[in-house]
């Protein structure tokens, strides 16, 4: 797989005509690729965060039932 935003930095290096225009257009589009990138990341945290939390919760619930359940007796 390649990245074709470090592609066309290559082709620059290796001599071939890119122009500034071009240049500024690729590194804005790399620039919005890791930022989608990055808020793909944190939703992703997010959904962890909120499942552990959940995860916690019926554990939380299942403790106090069962505390509940023993001191009635």
């Amino acid at each position: 797989m390649t990245n074709e935003y470090i592609e066309v930095v290559k082709r620059w290096q290796a001599g071939d005509v890119v122009s500034v225009e071009a240049l500024k257009a690729n590194a804005a589009r790399a620039a919005d690729a890791a930022s989608a990138a990055a808020r793909a990341a944190d939703a992703a945290a997010a959904a962890a965060v909120a499942a552990a939390a959940a995860r916690d919760a019926a554990n939380v619930a299942y403790w106090v039932k069962r505390y509940e359940e023993l001191t009635n007796e």
